[in-house]
């Protein structure tokens, strides 16, 4: 069954959500799950460049007013 890790991310400007979920995800096996909170609108177009660049899956994203909300799988 894979693990699944929870970051919040909240109140970080870019670059950093993006460097503390790519150190996250070194920790995790690959089909392992990478759950972030960030504010950071930018968060909304790094995340999943991240995930193409990288290998990873998004699983899922979403907003809550000013809170982005992302599930990557690790690839």
């Amino acid at each position: 069954m894979p693990r699944r890790l929870d970051l919040d991310l909240k109140g970080l400007n870019c670059p950093l959500p993006v460097l503390k979920a790519a150190k996250a995800l070194i920790a995790l096996s690959p089909g392992d799950l990478l759950g972030l909170s960030a504010t950071d609108p930018m968060a909304a177009i790094d995340i999943p460049h991240f995930c193409r660049q990288k290998g990873h899956r998004l699983v899922a994203s979403d907003r809550d007013g000013e809170v982005l909300h992302f599930v990557i799988e690790k690839g």
